[in-house]
């Protein structure tokens, strides 16, 4: 008798598409009843330079070959040997998938190199949850050179957001929290280890996978080459975001003036921050995020939000493209495979 995987309940299903829509929705109806947008609508019309954006999107492509390059050496380490351009792939397919189904996109790629490595899933799942936390950790150090080179408007973010913090806060510092946490967990962990079930046994058997997919950053060969990458990948986010800057005249002049490449800093890493809000690809938080930042610098909300809209819109656009001649080339790829097999007599 086969397992099957337990069916999502509804109210799961909701949770995971239904609450990051809504997140979506909701702050995009916050921003164009609080934007003339015919006005903004005409500034777009008016004075962008779309070769600007142009730019832009093509040093995204740049990123996401980068982060492609860099994953591979995390499976080098594990003995998973894959093309890069499978894992480029992966990457464009990633975010066009987030975009329909939020953080799903993760998953598709660390099934899709699996199969095609015929490697083990949890390994796979653990390189790319190391992935992702070295990307946690490098917003973390943004922050932290954002807040050194200009506090003032880092402050003035953290003081409009001061009611969201408190209660975040508040819900840290519970007691009770923290010990079901740590009771919930301790038990865990004795079940896991102590069990003889057949359950116990395929968690620990998971457990380990994903502890060698992620540990293996520490010891890998190549460290230096996947710092330079990773330095590489981000490097490419926040030029993309200065290129955009030329492409209107009022974005322009914040990041040629003297400061302007602090002032692209401090958009960058806030609109960074919104992403970790559930959101279909970061539609709604990014727009606020960068809006808020262009803000504290004296840009009035109409031109902001044509400046964040037709950064985000292009680049929603390009993620489309890149997500359909993915899934093109896969299918293709598919149908070979199937052809070369020989037929049984």
């Amino acid at each position: 008798m086969t397992e099957t995987a337990p069916r999502r309940s509804i109210a799961g299903r909701l949770a995971a598409y239904g609450i990051p829509l809504v997140v979506s929705a909701g702050l995009c109806y916050v921003l164009f009843t609080s934007i003339d947008f015919g006005e903004m609508a005409a500034i777009v019309r008016r004075d962008c330079r779309p070769w600007w954006i142009v730019a832009a999107l093509a040093v995204s492509i740049l990123s996401h070959v980068a982060r492609a390059a860099r994953w591979r050496i995390q499976l080098r380490a594990l003995d998973i040997e894959c093309s890069l351009w499978q894992l480029t792939l992966s990457i464009f397919g990633t975010y066009a998938v987030n975009l329909v189904f939020p953080r799903l996109g993760e998953l598709w790629r660390t099934t899709y190199v699996a199969r095609r490595t015929r490697a083990p899933f949890t390994r796979v799942f653990g390189s790319m949850v190391a992935d992702r936390l070295s990307d946690t950790l490098t917003v973390l150090l943004l922050i932290l050179l954002a807040f050194a080179l200009a506090s003032g408007h880092m402050m003035e973010y953290l003081r409009d957001s001061a009611g969201a913090a408190e209660r975040i806060a508040g819900l840290l510092a519970s007691p009770w929290l923290w010990a079901a946490c740590v009771i919930a967990g301790g038990a865990t962990v004795w079940w896991v280890a102590r069990s003889r079930s057949a359950l116990a046994g395929r968690l620990r058997e998971i457990v380990a996978g994903l502890w060698q997919g992620f540990a293996v950053v520490a010891t890998m060969p190549g460290r230096g080459r996947w710092l330079l990458l990773s330095a590489g990948v981000w490097g490419c986010y926040y030029i993309q975001l200065y290129l955009a800057f030329y492409a209107f005249p009022f974005t322009a002049s914040l990041a040629s003036a003297p400061g302007g490449a602090v002032t692209v800093l401090v958009t960058f890493v806030l609109s960074s921050i919104s992403m970790a809000v559930p959101s279909n690809g970061g539609i709604g938080p990014w727009q606020w995020a960068v809006i808020f930042a262009l803000g504290t610098y004296g840009l009035a909300a109409a031109p902001a939000g044509a400046f964040a809209n037709m950064v985000l819109g292009t680049q929603t656009l390009l993620l489309i493209a890149l997500g359909i001649f993915t899934f093109a080339c896969i299918a293709i790829s598919n149908k070979k495979n199937t052809h070369k097999k020989p037929i049984k007599e």
